[in-house]
């Protein structure tokens, strides 16, 4: 990945960086891949077992981003009911193996991400994810999107721990992590999110961050402060170059 980049609103070289390629570091629900459906019918079929109403998809779709756990607890909160302890744990192993039963029965990337990832590559980015999404159905479900290849690293809620505890977004700490362990380093690196724990993380983090407008959010993603905000990944090259061009 030698020489400069292709594109010259880009100021990053290989040789600026020590051989260190730029890198992406993307969330995967909600940005990556439209994953609530699967996800919604996941919840559904676990409150279900609980004799809870379903939830719709759009309700859903404001809950996802926090990972399993904390989506049952917001399926259950929906209907005034909480859920802890031994309990919870149950229900998060249930959904666990339920989901990646169903882990792409209507999940799919979202449009543009393929061409986006072909371009960076060829002009020398590295990828890697960094999701609150538990890791072995993160690498699953990318495996069955048939991308899987093409992040140096995918790393999830339970990937870092800290003396057992599970080191998780918004924590800077599990951002870091993913970049040093993709190979990275922070100051050539980017978050794409979509949501405001991927903005406050990359935040905590001193990471600049892009916000996609068609994740999972109760409010439009601009509310949380992104350095940028898209709406499609075919405009993903332009703003890693306007963030780049300022680093210079």
């Amino acid at each position: 990945m030698a020489g400069q980049l292709t594109n010259p609103a880009f100021s990053l070289s290989c040789n600026d960086m020590n051989n260190t390629p730029p890198l992406l570091v993307f969330d995967l629900d909600g940005t990556l891949a439209e994953t609530a459906g699967d996800l919604t019918n996941t919840l559904n079929v676990i409150l279900a077992r609980e004799g809870l109403a379903p939830i719709t998809l759009d309700e859903a779709r404001k809950m996802v981003g926090a990972g399993a756990r904390a989506l049952i607890q917001r399926g259950f909160a929906a209907e005034g009911r909480s859920i802890e302890g031994e309990k919870l744990d149950r229900l998060f192993a249930d959904f666990l193996v339920y989901y990646e039963n169903h882990i792409a029965d209507v999940s799919h990337l979202f449009e543009g991400v393929t061409p986006a990832l072909d371009r960076f590559e060829a002009a020398g980015f590295a990828f890697a994810v960094c999701t609150n999404k538990v890791e072995v159905p993160s690498k699953k479900l990318l495996k069955a999107l048939g991308v899987d290849h093409r992040f140096r690293v995918i790393c999830g809620q339970d990937t870092f721990k800290d003396n057992g505890v599970n080191i998780a977004k918004p924590d800077p700490r599990m951002l870091l992590m993913t970049i040093e362990m993709a190979g990275g380093v922070p100051a050539h690196s980017i978050m794409v999110g979509d949501s405001k724990t991927d903005i406050d993380t990359a935040k905590a983090a001193d990471i600049p961050v892009v916000a996609v407008d068609f994740g999972y959010t109760d409010q439009h993603v601009s509310a949380f402060g992104p350095d940028i905000v898209i709406s499609h990944f075919d405009h993903l090259w332009d703003a890693v170059a306007q963030i780049t061009s300022t680093r210079a």
